[in-house]
């Protein structure tokens, strides 16, 4: 199936209910496979449930036959075929690899979809490579023998970034990418994001963080209580008045050297 016609995410009429509370209500939304784009939030508001839709993890509830929840123009993905399409680093992965695995074979295990390598897990010299030149592009490759559970989160974070990316997917995931990162790291995976969008993949960003935001990001969705609060480009909505209604609280957005922070007034 030809999936370049079609959008990245296209969601219609897609809710997710848990009991009688609806977690998603009546999505519509359509992300084109050209974009950058951030969703934005604050806690509660959807965010999660958002990732586990366009990560396979979950499926919208029934609500009508107008539902349309689909991924590079398919409804349904086999993990296998959907890791070339789309590279995944949430917070849940980096706990997942808190165990013996070194960075290099982290990496590796992104070919197989696996949390680290198992015997019948057949690594070709060409993978090996490959995950090489995505160590070094991360800026790692001294770290490749060092054990995930030993390194900072600024350096697991990398790691899991080089691992989505050894299958060249058109669209990067990052959720809450500088969560538990100090001042410095924070700014590091800032450039690096700014690097991997330069490089021709996309990102999807899902944060609650202003500072999470890179200057190639233009097109910013707004949930809010499950619901899409506001979706536009950067100078439309990315403002401290459009910001403040979301987050029920009065900030000012300030913006400099290509970094961006909320603040409270």
């Amino acid at each position: 199936m030809d999936n370049s016609r079609h959008g990245f995410i296209e969601f219609k009429n897609v809710s997710v209910l848990r009991g009688e509370r609806r977690i998603l209500d009546g999505i519509n939304l359509n992300i084109g496979t050209g974009e950058n784009a951030a969703v934005i939030g604050p806690n509660g508001s959807g965010k999660s449930t958002f990732i586990k839709l366009i990560t396979g993890k979950i499926y919208p509830s029934y609500t009508g036959d107008d539902t349309v929840c689909r991924l590079f123009g398919q409804s349904q993905w086999n993990i296998h075929d959907l890791r070339s399409m789309l590279g995944i680093v949430t917070s849940e992965l980096l706990y997942d690899f808190n165990n013996d695995i070194t960075g290099f074979e982290a990496v590796i295990s992104g070919f197989f979809s696996s949390i680290g390598l198992f015997d019948n897990h057949h690594v070709t010299d060409e993978m090996k490579r490959k995950a090489a030149e995505m160590i070094e592009f991360m800026d790692v490759a001294h770290l490749s023998g060092k054990k995930m559970e030993t390194m900072s989160s600024g350096e697991a974070k990398r790691f899991l970034i080089a691992r989505a990316l050894v299958n060249n997917p058109k669209a990067l995931v990052l959720d809450e990418p500088s969560n538990s990162l100090d001042i410095a790291s924070a700014v590091k995976l800032h450039n690096t994001m700014r690097k991997i969008s330069s490089s021709g993949t996309k990102i999807i960003l899902v944060t609650h963080l202003a500072s999470d935001i890179i200057p190639e990001i233009d097109r910013f969705i707004f949930f809010k209580d499950g619901k899409i609060f506001a979706d536009g480009h950067r100078s439309e909505i990315f403002n401290g008045k459009v910001l403040s209604k979301l987050f029920g609280m009065e900030v000012e957005l300030e913006e400099k050297n290509d970094l961006c922070w909320l603040s409270g007034k």
